[in-house]
Parts: C-alpha cells; sequence; structure tokens
C-alpha cells in the first residue's frame, strides 16, 4: 500500500467534502431553507461509505456505523470513556474559560441559561458530533493508520501520524466552511477525540464528548452572554 496514494485519496476525499459542505452553508445563506442543511451530515457520513465502494472494499471494515441499539457492551464502554474523561477535563476547562473571558475580554457571568437545551443537545451530538467523528475518526483516522502504524503508547491507546494529521485537517476544515480565527484551537480538543477512537476502538466515546464539548461552550457562552447558543 503506497502512503503517498492514501494520502492523496484521504485529502481528495477531504476537500471534495468540505467543498460540497461550503456549497450548502453558501446556498443557504442565499436563502435556501434551513432543510438544505440536512445535506451537512449526511455528506459527512456518506462521503466515505461512497469511497469504500469506489474502492472496492467493504465499508464495515471502518467503524462508519453506529452499533446495534442491543449492543449494550459498547454503548456502556463508549458512555463509562466519556464519563472518565469529562470528570478529568470538566473543571480545569470551566476554570479556564472563566478566566479567560473575565480577562480578555470583560465578559462576567450573567447565568443566561440557553433558550432551548433539548435542542442544542439534539443538535450537537446527532447533527455535528456523530456525523464529525464518522467521518474524521471513523474513516480518515482508520485509513491513515493503516500506512501511519500506531506506534505511540499514550494513556493505554496506540496512537501514530494518522492521529495528528486526523487533527490537523479537522481544524482546519472548519475554517474551509466559514473562517473564524479561534478555529486554530479545535486541534487540541481534536487530540482527545482521536485518542477516545483509538482507545475505545469506535467512534460512540469521542462523539458523545465531542457533543458534550460543543454543548458546554455554548452554555458557558450563553452563562457569559458572549454569543447565541445556535447558528442561525
Amino acid at each position: 500500500m503506497d502512503r503517498r496514494d492514501v494520502l492523496k485519496e484521504v485529502f481528495l476525499l477531504w476537500l471534495i467534502t468540505l467543498f460540497l459542505i461550503r456549497l450548502v452553508v453558501v446556498i443557504h445563506d442565499a436563502g435556501m431553507h434551513e432543510l438544505v442543511l440536512a445535506l451537512v451530515p449526511i455528506l459527512f457520513m456518506y462521503m466515505p461509505v461512497w469511497l469504500c465502494k469506489l474502492r472496492g472494499v467493504d465499508d464495515y471494515d471502518y467503524p462508519l456505523a453506529l452499533p446495534a441499539l442491543r449492543d449494550k457492551e459498547r454503548w456502556i464502554g463508549a458512555l463509562n470513556l466519556h464519563a472518565k474523561v469529562f470528570a478529568a477535563l470538566a473543571v480545569p476547562t470551566v476554570i479556564g474559560y472563566h478566566f479567560y473571558q473575565t480577562t480578555f475580554f470583560s465578559y462576567a457571568l450573567q447565568w443566561t441559561w440557553p433558550e432551548d437545551l433539548f435542542m442544542l443537545v439534539g443538535y450537537h451530538l446527532f447533527f455535528v458530533a456523530i456525523p464529525e467523528e464518522l467521518f474524521y475518526r471513523g474513516y480518515i483516522q482508520t485509513r491513515l493508520d493503516e500506512v501511519y502504524r500506531p506506534k505511540w503508547n499514550v494513556l493505554g491507546a496506540k496512537l501514530g501520524w494518522g492521529w495528528i494529521i486526523t487533527c490537523i485537517v479537522f481544524a482546519i476544515g472548519h475554517s474551509l466552511v466559514e473562517f473564524q480565527w479561534w478555529h486554530v484551537f479545535i486541534f487540541f480538543p481534536s487530540l482527545v477525540f482521536g485518542w477516545m477512537r483509538a482507545r475505545s476502538g469506535g467512534i460512540m466515546a469521542g462523539a458523545f464528548f465531542h457533543a458534550t464539548c460543543n454543548i458546554g461552550v455554548a452554555t458557558l457562552d450563553a452563562l457569559y452572554g458572549v454569543q447565541a447558543v445556535l447558528p442561525p
């Protein structure tokens, strides 16, 4: 298996998918009904499946589907890993957020909660986290691991350059859709998502934590009066 061919394949998949998603966003911003945005998670979930069919390989060789509902062991394992990571990172994250907003931007805690928490949770779990984790960690990281064999033992997970490359394209990909200066920092939580994928063998633990991160930041933004908690 030629490493350069795999890199070309992965980057073409990434660029084409992000181009199509950017096109969807432009169409929506031009006045199309918001239902068109449903194409975003569909593209993230099915472009890798289409590529597997083009390659002539079984897409079940990659974690591109959710565990069966009856597979309680995998769901419980994903939730347990999510709970452990959340317990380790929640307090320092909240403290760092408070320091950042009060020191650099003069925001103060206002106790203004998100208006529709259920919509916030559903949006970030099903519309954002699961599709993105299927795309980036389910396919891209797994595919890159085939040519960049994981050789680093990081807290019980075997990781390699595929982990790092995936985190880089994950952060850059957000700015290809809609540029924000802070997107570069998405690299760091992405390291955790990728570690959770390697540690658990699937994408659901990382998807749960990915959604928790997004929901947590949106909730903190609301509490400090920073911005709306959902996109328009």
